[in-house]
């Protein structure tokens, strides 16, 4: 029986293809890492540099860690609600590795099921929880950014790296000291209470 909570994202695998915006990667049994962001998490200049490819990753993320917006995701239900969509679907249409919900943005690491594509994967994730939070923050228009940053894992190393990167993200966010007290995320769950 499907579920009528989230879009169906049973197709083909597309391989490399972009939207426009940024190129994505799409490949059955593929363990990639993803971030998505809220629609207000960085600044216009920022955004415009990003689509100039004008700005690395790494300034990205150190950029998304200052917590710039509304960081609407510091709110509890609505951390919840990610962790949950996340949740949702594991070990049926992806297999969920490791994520962290930030006050504006989401890492997540998975390795997406045969029949199923990574960006429908992320916008069922997406729609889902636009249309509570919405709801929730009596507010309308866009939540989350249009796109999406994908990059697969290349072995075993860049695992581990990835990994620990999206457990320590509120560490060194300074949102936690220990990356087992914050409450969304693998690393919560993994450390016996």
């Amino acid at each position: 029986m499907a579920n009528t909570l989230y879009p169906s994202t049973m197709e083909e695998p597309k391989g490399w293809h972009s939207r426009g915006y940024l190129p994505h990667f799409d490949a059955p049994d593929l363990v990639q890492t993803v971030t998505f962001r809220l629609a207000d998490s960085l600044p216009a200049h920022v955004v415009k540099m990003l689509t100039d490819d004008l700005l690395g990753n790494n300034k990205l993320e150190t950029l998304l860690d200052n917590g710039s917006g509304a960081c609407w995701l510091r709110d509890p239900v609505l951390a919840r609600l990610v962790e949950d969509a996340l949740l949702h679907f594991d070990g049926n249409r992806y297999r969920l590795l490791a994520w962290c919900v930030m006050p504006n943005h989401v890492h997540v690491m998975l390795e997406v099921a045969g029949g199923y594509q990574l960006g429908a994967i992320v916008a069922s994730w997406k729609q889902f929880t636009a249309r509570f939070a919405n709801r929730h923050l009596e507010r309308s228009g866009p939540f989350w950014q249009t796109d999406y940053f994908d990059r697969f894992v290349r072995d075993a190393r860049h695992y581990d790296a990835a990994l620990h990167y999206i457990e320590e993200n509120p560490v060194k966010a300074g949102l936690t000291n220990d990356r087992a007290n914050w409450r969304w995320s693998s690393a919560w769950r993994r450390t016996p209470k």
